[in-house]
């Protein structure tokens, strides 16, 4: 994985292109506090990596001893999130987190988060079902029907869609467009919809499929 930044999803909004004279929506990314925590090189761990930590623990109390070491030992307040960034082996190791800089308008990003959780679901709303008849005397509205048992194959499939959790899973919505960067307020400006709710944690990174 590139090097990327770890933010927190603030909301949406729209901008004015006067390019072509029409409005972007967009979603604006804090990204400000990321901080350094440690170095890995393929001498001492076998490979090269950067770790990073976003968002200032309040409550040192919440976090386990080693890893509230691990940060002062960087030099660094409790952080909440701390996550890794694999580095290729002609990469080189920067000194610094470039932060917000590390992006520019118009290059495309990918951008991973978790979906917002709807508890147990049906699969009318969980796989857009059309269910089963409306009519009077009929006990099976938003039902998921036959599933294939006792009939051929005389088993249910791996893999049938049935009602369960509905959503909170980690996704990744790739070649997003970066449409603007403010430094002053350390927050990006991304393309479209990311998942999520507001205030929930997202790792921005270079797109991998996609470059100009």
């Amino acid at each position: 994985m590139p090097l990327g930044l770890l933010g927190k999803k603030i909301g949406m909004t729209r901008l004015f292109d006067e390019a072509t004279q029409s409005m972007i929506p967009v979603t604006v990314v804090d990204v400000q506090g990321n901080t350094y925590l440690q170095h890995k090189t393929v001498e001492k761990e076998g490979y090269k990596a950067v770790q990073i930590g976003f968002d200032d623990q309040k409550k040192e109390s919440r976090m386990t001893k080693a890893a509230l070491g691990h940060c002062k030992k960087a030099g660094s307040s409790a952080k909440r999130l701390i996550q890794e960034f694999r580095l290729c082996a002609g990469d080189s190791l920067p000194e610094t987190h470039p932060g917000v800089e590390l992006f520019t308008a118009g290059q495309w990003v990918d951008v991973i988060g978790t979906s917002k959780g709807h508890g147990f679901s049906g699969v009318v709303k969980r796989y857009k079902f059309g269910g089963l008849r409306m009519t009077h005397g009929s006990m099976m509205h938003r039902r998921t029907g036959a599933i294939g048992c006792r009939s051929t194959p005389g088993r249910v499939w791996k893999n049938q869609k049935m009602p369960g959790q509905d959503g909170d899973k980690q996704r990744t919505v790739q070649n997003l467009k970066v449409v603007a960067v403010r430094p002053e307020d350390g927050v990006i400006l991304i393309s479209g919809g990311i998942p999520g709710a507001k205030g929930s944690y997202v790792t921005v990174r270079p797109a991998k499929k996609k470059t100009a």
